[in-house]
This record gives C-alpha cells, structure tokens and sequence, in this order.
C-alpha cells in the first residue's frame, strides 16, 4: 500500500481558544515533544511517495518554539511546506518577531475571526481578551506587510452585531491600509459547518431571516470571495427542502479511497481523516497501537465508523433518523449530510452503550 502523498498533523500543544465554532473540537492541552513528531512522521513514511508533516492540527505556531517546530517539519517532510494563511492570533499579540517571520516565509493574508463586538467575540472564542488579542494582529500584521482577512460568522445571536464588524473596518480603514501594501482588503461572511463544537450551534442556526439582516457592505465583499451571484448561494438552502431532496437518495459513499489523505492525529495518537472531524466515530485507530498499516487499511476500508455508516446506509435513511423537516436553517448539501452522518452515528453510539 502506497499513496501518492499524505500529510499528517499532530496536535502537539493544543490551543489557547475554546472557540464555540470549533470543528476539531475542544480537549485538553498536550505537551509533545519533537520525537512523539519524529515518530509519526516515521510511521507514515514507507507508505507516501511524498509525506509532509505538521506539528498542528488546532492552533499553529501556538509554543514559543514555532520557529525550531517548523524547521523540524521541513525536515521531517519530503516537499515544502506551506503555511497556509492561518496563525496565532495569541502569538501575533505578544510576539513581535512573529508576524515578520510570518512574512519571510511569503504569507500575504493572515485569516481573523470576528463575531460581532468585544464582549460577543469574546465568548464565541472561549476567552476574555480574544477579541483585544485581533485588534492587536490587525496592527502587527499591516506593519509588517501581511493583510488581515477577516471571516465572520453568521447566526441568530450574531447577526445583530455584524455592523459592529464594519465600523471596526472603517475605523482602523482597513480599505486604505491593506492597498498601502499592495494587498486587497477581503473579508466574508458564513455560518460556517455544523460539526464538533459547533453542532451545539444548531439552535441558533442561521434562516433565510438573518441573511435579510447583514450589511450590503459586508454581503458585496462575501460574494466577491466566493465568486457567487446571491447570499444564497454562499448560505445554501433550508434544511427543509434538503430534506425531502435526501429523503429520496438511496446512494451510499465510499469515503476512503482517497490517493493523498490527510490525517489528524491527537495528543493520544488517536488518527482521524480530515474529510470527517476528529472525533470517535472517525477514528481509524491509534498509532502506537495499532500500527500504521492498519490505520491505513481501515481508511481505504471504511472502517472508522462514520465511514462504514456513510458507506452501508443511504442517505436518505440519515435523513429520516435525523432530519427535521420543519427546519428553515440553511445548509450546503455536503454540510447538511456531514450533520446528519454525525448525529446518526452519535445516536448509533448511545443506542449500542445501553
């Protein structure tokens, strides 16, 4: 067995949020050290063409050693790596060699999260103070050449306060600052999917209600960043008439024939794929005790039990099990069957513990 590429991310030193968003979920902070990396990377190893590693899987650049974690999953990787326009906003706001090493390493935007003012950022985030930590990445990051996206989210306790988002923009004059350094200001909007931390969200899901309720201003720049013609594209259509479209689709899915997999591993080296969450019923098993090659197996088997679920039952059975046909929340497709194979195999779970 031998795939054309897979990246690995090892969840080393965890995150300073409890971001209520989050799809990875919330757990304990670890302390790894560079040989638990090392023996990942190993493992994996005979069985890519091309392995990259990443010390990560929650918060990057979290530890004070970022730079000496970097230089070791260069070398533990077979190509490049990328650093992907995400970062630590904890380290931005008190690390002043941060955003210019963020730079040297050819970073144009770095993504920020908004909810709204301090107080509601602060509590979507799991912290006071998150929301002072972004306005102070915002300002390192455009002195030091690097453009801050900002991404909000959207939903029945947020929606009120998107103005709030604008006034923040055009108060720092973001518009003028990013185009100083050549780089185009962008932010969206989103509700974002509603899976791990965030599946507690559905009661406050966005409808076709709140999409009447976000500024033009804030909508002109969603569209343009997502390349649609209407909000309603970006937000997808009501849980109601996916619904009754799902309840009549009798197609099952494979999921793990994939040739380059992505695979999440925790602090207990439990593996997980990216295309689910890491969360039990998408673990493929544990490194240190079952071994690479089984993991492996169980992937392209469907083996994790999301996996075998999506593989065995059809959709339209998941729908049936979990769906709610007097909902108008809005959900993508993918996104709303992602819901629904979580809540199924959760309900799967409670029902074989009793």
């Amino acid at each position: 067995m031998e795939y054309e590429k897979i990246d690995i991310g090892l969840d080393m030193l965890g995150c300073p949020n409890r971001c209520r968003h989050c799809f990875v979920g919330w757990r304990p902070n670890p302390s790894l050290c560079g040989d638990d990396l090392r023996f990942a990377a190993e493992a994996f190893r005979p069985y890519a063409k091309k392995l990259t590693v990443y010390d990560w899987n929650r918060e990057p650049d979290f530890g004070e050693d970022y730079r000496e974690k970097w230089a070791l999953c260069q070398e533990l990787s077979t190509v490049p790596l990328e650093h992907f326009e995400l970062a630590s906003v904890w380290r931005l706001a008190r690390d002043k060699n941060y955003a210019p090493w963020l730079k040297s390493l050819g970073l144009r935007y770095v993504q920020l999260t908004l909810f709204g003012g301090e107080e509601l950022t602060d509590w979507f985030t799991g912290r006071k103070g998150a929301y002072q930590d972004i306005l102070k990445a915002i300002s390192t990051l455009l002195e030091n050449g690097v453009a801050p996206r900002l991404q909000v989210f959207v939903n029945k306790k947020t929606v009120d306060e998107l103005p709030q988002v604008l006034e923040l923009a055009e108060s720092l004059e973001l518009e003028r600052r990013c185009k100083e350094i050549g780089i185009p200001f962008v932010m969206f909007a989103h509700q974002g999917s509603c899976t791990g931390e965030a599946a507690n969200l559905y009661p406050i899901w966005p409808t076709p209600e709140e999409l009447l309720k976000i500024p033009p201003v804030l909508a002109e720049h969603t569209l343009r960043y997502f390349g649609e013609s209407s909000m309603a594209a970006v937000f997808g259509r009501e849980e109601r008439q996916l619904y009754q479209e799902l309840l009549q689709d009798d197609r099952t899915e494979r999921l793990g024939q994939v040739e380059s997999p992505v695979l999440y591993i925790d602090s207990d080296f439990n593996v997980s794929p990216n295309f689910g969450i890491p969360a039990k019923q998408w673990q493929l098993g544990n490194l240190k005790k079952d071994g690479p090659e089984k993991i492996l197996e169980n992937l392209a088997r469907d083996r994790s039990p999301a996996q075998h679920v999506r593989a065995s039952v059809p959709v339209g059975e998941l729908a049936r099990a979990w769906g709610n046909p007097e909902s108008r929340r809005l959900f993508g497709k993918g996104d709303y069957t992602e819901y629904l194979l979580n809540h199924y195999c959760k309900k799967l779970e409670q029902e074989g513990s009793r």
